[in-house]
């Protein structure tokens, strides 16, 4: 029996908790891709596959909507894999643990996959349907949305028919979306020097950043909240000014286009100089929550002491209270269970933080147009420490080319300063607004129809496909809708059951009404 049994629409739940069972995290969507392909073969639907594993599925008009406009229904099949750090599951090869709570559906110690598995969810159950009246159907689904949107910008469209394209990646009920931001990754490699750990006087220490909310960089940039990477390298940046630190790893980040939670830094310090480097962490600590704020109520940083064995004292830094063991010259360092004989020089660990707290993170502009719409930012990722780099991913959105590329040229040039280097790639365009769409007005019209008040219209600095599918499509009108989900790209992503339910009966509505 399946944890979403019994939840209604029926069929919609089947098929999300069925894929959920599968691993589909970005450039692992072979797997979902044959299931998908499987999907239509077995209903004698006709099914295209690429090389890219992007499914595109077509159902014929039922009687009577023959003569009506092709749709076209898109999402994308993979999902942002987060997960805390105490999670046992192996996002490439285990499925989601599902559960229900207060009428919302999330997954144990993972992200959902709501974004955009209710997508796929909704046009299996579409597909599987043999009441339901519409005209013909082109599904759309396609691959590494979350990391680029490779799998639209490969797609070869030129089969459809249809000119009218539902994209089913919003996470708002009662909105329409109307146009969304373009974007790029940009890969920063600073070049790290090696040197052995001087034998006396030294220790390791563990810098952590935790507690933070996190979120999706386009949806949740405007909110505040904190980023564990940013944060991190400003602490120690701070650190530099002082001392002849020298990092032996560093690490932050899951997805490129979520804001971080947490990160953690481990470096190797005169063992004289611990106290009046917790201190100096202190300081800097109390600095930032005042910047944080509410904003991300639990946020701390944690100091873990190594040595030359395993044991191990933490501290809360925010909590005044900085646990310190009698200190000795160790012959030997230890982190995370093996012994460290190099570290990054001093020298190096220094243009390495200072290129990272160099480079602009969060909002940039906000829109002259839109109240209250973020027109450029970028997110700092992910981060993680290779043998001779520090390598710092990127999340780079905006609603003006012009600005998107300005910024990526900015990050370009800072990190030349620090002899580093900025490669921008998966750049994509903005979905412009169009003035004049027959799709919108019958959207709206059957959601006022429906529940008695006009829907929002709204452009988004999130994300979409829409801008690359338009290109492919000579007057392409696209509008995206979707059930209400929250803190998507982090592991407290949730779906609300009933808005799900009612974002189906929508959906059926728009599909059966004939011009």
């Amino acid at each position: 029996m399946g944890v979403l049994d019994g939840l209604r629409p029926e069929r919609v739940f089947h098929f999300f908790e069925e894929i959920s069972r599968i691993p589909r995290g970005s450039g692992n969507e072979k797997q979902i891709s044959d299931y998908l392909k499987k999907f239509a073969q077995d209903r004698g639907l006709e099914c295209i596959q690429d090389e890219l594993y992007n499914i595109i599925i077509i159902k014929e008009a039922t009687p009577g909507y023959e003569r009506e406009e092709p749709y076209i229904l898109q999402g994308h099949m993979d999902m942002v894999t987060v997960k805390d750090p105490d999670c046992d599951i192996d996002m490439r090869r285990d499925p989601l643990r599902l559960y229900v709570k207060d009428g919302r559906i999330s997954a144990e110690g993972t992200s959902l996959g709501g974004d955009d598995g209710i997508a796929v969810a909704y046009i299996l159950a579409l597909l599987d349907e043999q009441s339901i009246c519409h005209p013909r159907l082109e599904m759309v689904m396609t691959t590494e949305e979350e990391t680029g949107l490779r799998g639209a910008e490969g797609i070869d469209l030129s089969m459809l028919r249809g000119r009218q394209l539902i994209n089913l990646d919003n996470e708002e009920e009662g909105v329409i979306i109307t146009s969304c931001a373009g974007g790029a990754r940009v890969d920063v490699c600073i070049p790290v020097q090696w040197e052995k750990i001087p034998e006396q006087g030294v220790q390791i220490l563990q810098v952590k950043v935790k507690g933070l909310l996190g979120g999706h960089s386009g949806g949740e940039i405007d909110k505040g909240r904190g980023n564990a990477n940013y944060l991190l390298g400003q602490i120690l940046k701070e650190l530099t000014k002082q001392f002849a630190i020298r990092l032996v790893d560093m690490k932050g980040g899951q997805a490129d286009n979520a804001i971080p939670r947490e990160a953690e830094a481990a470096l190797v310090i005169l063992a004289e100089e611990k106290e009046r480097i917790l201190l100096c962490i202190k300081k800097e600590t109390e600095k930032i929550k005042e910047q944080v704020g509410s904003s991300d109520p639990d946020f701390a940083v944690l100091c873990t002491e190594y040595g030359e064995t395993e044991k191990t004292e933490e501290s809360r830094i925010e909590e005044h209270n900085i646990k310190a063991k009698k200190q000795e010259s160790y012959n030997k360092l230890y982190y995370n269970g093996r012994e460290i004989e190099e570290c990054i020089t001093a020298a190096a660990s220094n243009r390495a933080l200072d290129c990272l707290t160099s480079l602009p993170n969060g909002i940039m502009a906000m829109s002259g147009d839109v109240e209250g719409l973020v027109q450029t930012s970028l997110n700092l990722g992910i981060m993680e420490q290779e043998q001779d780099n520090l390598h710092l991913t990127y999340a780079v959105r905006s609603s003006v080319d012009q600005e998107k590329e300005a910024l990526c040229r900015r990050m370009q040039e800072i990190a030349g300063q620090a002899e580093a280097s900025a490669t921008v790639r998966s750049s994509y365009p903005g979905w412009a607004y169009r003035r004049d769409s027959l799709l919108r007005d019958k959207l709206s019209e059957v959601f006022e129809q429906m529940y008695g008040h006009k829907p929002q219209l709204q452009a988004i600095h999130a994300g979409l496909e829409c801008g690359l599918l338009a290109a492919k499509l000579p007057d392409l009108d696209c509008v995206s809708i979707g059930p209400d989900m929250s803190d998507v790209h982090t592991t407290q992503e949730s779906i609300s059951i009933d808005s799900v339910a009612r974002m189906w009966e929508y959906l059926l509505a728009v599909l059966a009404k004939k011009e």
